[in-house]
């Protein structure tokens, strides 16, 4: 039996003991599958692969780190270059490649969702209405694996007052370790794990040998997934963001896999150590803030999804840059993060008395003088300005749009952070082009005031300076402001953009989700934090309700039922914008499907659903064992359609699964991207009572001109005229020439 024409599973090579050979790296080996029904047998097995490259069963013994033995065959060890150029030799191995590191990504989001939770009176009455969070029980006894950097177990989001026991068919277990004992667990954290292999002494120094989490970011995560209500908590508080802290599934139990340490680096070996795991204890959902380089993907993860289990990405935060999409694979969703309809307005005062406001995260009386101080204005706020400008007990102005070509705000507000707390400064006004970019400023946080403002704001201030003989300006205390007043959502400058370098057949990302100023638990208070980490956690939240309501779903139908319901527009009706340079209306390069509407998702009317196993062949493709790839990629059941390369025409198939009401009509609405004919066959789905749940339509896509271009976009809605408009995104490039994208 030839093992290539099966799904792959993985062999992992890990980082030698710090003794061992410089020469020695990480390596990921593929494998055939394997199907193992004593687990017990799969170490030797592996001891035996590794004893014919050492020759050597006790090095082989010792070169072992992690050994995979429930979703896939494989293990993490310790080779040198020879050694795994022997290894790719053998004729079970399908391919090796360098072992990759991956970074994580990083109240009033659910309200803003419609999820609204509330005291038990405003519970009562939402009852009645039974929206997807009641439904769905709130989550109650849905399994959420978190691989990230582990959890702070005494926070309030993790309190199991009132809990039911541990559900029986969790099999998972309380690692001990540093910090934490067998009561650190409880019926809310049901289980934790962590996985150090490979991590030097160094590292493991300075964090806990545990599932403790030094940084806060799986503990932010975790408590935005299923945190329980905590009353009356704001940011580090301090009155900012003031209000009830919670998670999207709040009575969901959750299960911690630490794979991300205190230097950032969470380690692929470690990744699928921890997919291995989860598989055999029984999580329902898996959620990962992380990811490497655009193109560095997580095979692994298939494993969990031909099990059943949904898979929820951050996106990355590589935007507005295009192209910079990670986690771009078929089987999983993948995250965008978007604005909320909050803010952080802070009132600047002149010495003329006027008036204007810019954004910060200021709170603390101690360090915001009620007093006029004088203002300087330091422009690029370089070192050499700053020297020369004697910015001491001052507040600083830098205001530069002249230079703003050259640097992302994101790096030149951390410098002038850092240059002016150096230089003695008692406040910062930082002019940027429109981009959200105030959690950025938490650096200043109990030190000084620093204030966020656009070009606009910073002109008008920098033209009070230059005709003012003494110019003084007065920062008021940040106010928090929620509701209409806030235009949202909008995509988040950081958010990575598509096309996917890796599959550009695939369109990522998925959808877009709440990731800007999300508060969260982090050790025993709370923060705001933004990132694509922050958004992956409520997709994954809403994933775990629908799979609560609909225990039979496959994640594929999970999945079509976020995207195919998203919202394109925001509440006014206006289209969503992304931010960027300049901001712009939203295409599904930065939003996918669109914006979460978790409301909607639970009754999608149609779904397009995948059978795992075609994600085999997509595998396949992926590794070179198949032929006619680029087709097969055009054709996967996926709720969004991404031609490449249209030189003149291509016909695309889909299929569509009723889940509605089971006698129903749907029409096409097609909106053609621009340059392109678009033609359904048919135009009209029946679905009688007694018949076939299932229908196929073919979109042919044709170029009205011969031309080399960039991306166009549009849609198809599937409309029963009534409670379902089903629908999915299209991007299509024309070219002329395979090997150019653009001419222009």
């Amino acid at each position: 039996m030839d093992m290539r024409a099966f799904s792959c599973a993985l062999l992992l090579v890990t980082l030698m003991p710090l003794s061992a050979k410089a020469s020695s790296k990480i390596y990921i080996v593929y494998l055939g599958e394997k199907k193992h029904d004593d687990p017990s047998m799969v170490t030797a097995s592996h001891h035996d692969i590794l004893t014919s490259v050492f020759g050597s069963k006790d090095e082989a013994r010792k070169s072992i780190v992690y050994s995979y033995k429930h979703g896939f065959s494989g293990f993490a060890a310790t080779l040198t270059e020879a050694q795994a150029e022997t290894l790719a030799e053998f004729p079970e191995v399908v391919r090796v490649k360098l072992n990759t590191y991956h970074q994580a990504h990083t109240t009033q989001s659910w309200d803003f969702l419609g999820l609204d939770y509330g005291g038990p009176q405003q519970q009562q009455q939402l009852q009645q209405q039974e929206g997807l969070l009641q439904r769905a029980k709130y989550g109650e006894n849905i399994i959420i694996g978190v691989i990230d950097s582990g959890i702070w177990p005494e926070s309030q989001s993790f309190d199991d007052t009132d809990y039911s026991p541990v559900p029986a068919r969790w099999k998972g277990v309380c690692q001990i370790g540093h910090a934490w004992n067998a009561t650190s667990c409880n019926r809310k954290i049901i289980g934790a794990r962590w996985y150090s292999g490979g991590i030097s002494a160094e590292v493991l120094k300075m964090d806990y040998n545990s599932s403790r989490d030094f940084t806060g970011h799986g503990t932010h995560v975790a408590s935005t997934i299923a945190g329980s209500q905590v009353w009356n908590v704001s940011h580090r508080g301090g009155g900012l963001g003031a209000g009830m802290a919670r998670g999207g599934a709040p009575r969901s139990r959750l299960a911690i896999y630490k794979v991300c340490w205190v230097d950032g680096s969470c380690p692929e070996a470690a990744i699928l150590a921890a997919i291995d795991d989860a598989i055999k204890d029984g999580v329902d959902v898996l959620s990962i803030s992380l990811g490497g380089s655009p193109g560095e993907e997580i095979f692994g993860t298939l494993h969990a999804v031909l099990q059943g289990i949904p898979v929820v990405f951050s996106g990355g935060n590589g935007g507005p840059v295009p192209q910079t999409m990670s986690n771009a694979l078929p089987w999983v969703m993948t995250v965008a993060a978007s604005t909320i309809d909050r803010s952080f307005p802070t009132l600047l005062t002149l010495g003329n008395n006027e008036k204007l406001v810019g954004q910060s995260l200021h709170y603390n009386a101690s360090v915001i003088s009620n007093d006029f101080k004088a203002l300087v204005h330091a422009r690029s706020c370089d070192m050499e300005t700053l020297a020369s400008s004697n910015v001491t007990g001052k507040i600083v102005l830098c205001y530069a749009p002249e230079v703003a070509f050259i640097t992302s705000p994101h790096v030149t507000l951390r410098n002038a952070i850092n240059r002016t707390l150096e230089a003695g400064a008692k406040g910062l006004i930082f002019a940027q082009y429109a981009i959200n970019n105030v959690n950025n400023v938490v650096a200043c946080v109990n030190i000084m005031p620093c204030v966020l403002v656009d070009f606009d704001i910073g002109h008008r201030i920098a033209s009070y300076w230059d005709i003012t003989g003494s110019p003084v300006v007065k920062v008021s205390p940040t106010m928090s402001v929620v509701g209409n007043e806030v235009l949202s959502p909008r995509i988040a400058s950081f958010s990575s953009r598509g096309p996917s370098l890796a599959f550009s057949a695939i369109l990522k990302p998925d959808i877009a989700a709440p990731g800007v100023n999300i508060l969260a638990a982090v050790r025993g208070t709370y923060f705001l934090l933004s990132g694509t980490s922050m958004a992956c956690p409520h997709v994954s939240a809403v994933t775990a309700l629908l799979k609560s309501v609909h225990p039979n779903w496959s994640p594929a139908m999970i999945k079509s039922a976020i995207i195919t319901t998203a919202s394109v527009t925001d509440r006014f009706g206006m289209l969503i914008q992304a931010e960027g340079v300049p901001r712009k209306l939203a295409d599904p390069f930065d939003f996918g499907g669109g914006h979460m509407d978790p409301d909607r998702a639970v009754d999608p009317g149609l779904v397009y659903d995948v059978d795992a196993k075609e994600y085999n062949k997509f595998l396949n493709c992926t590794l070179g064992l198949l032929d006619g790839c680029e087709s097969y990629q055009l054709n996967l059941n996926l709720p969004s359609i991404a031609v490449p390369n249209l030189k003149d025409n291509v016909t695309v198939s889909r299929t569509v699964t009723n889940v509605g009401p089971v006698e129903a009509t749907y029409r096409a609405v097609a909106e053609a991207p621009a340059g392109v004919a678009m033609l359904m066959e048919p135009s009209i789905i029946n679905f009688p009572r007694g018949g076939s749940t299932r229908a196929t339509f073919r979109v042919t896509l044709t170029a009205k001109q011969r031309l080399q271009g960039g991306y166009s976009f549009g849609s198809l809605i599937w409309s029963d005229g009534s409670a379902h408009s089903v629908r999915i995104p299209i991007a299509v490039r024309t070219v002329i020439q395979d090997f150019v994208s653009d001419t222009s």
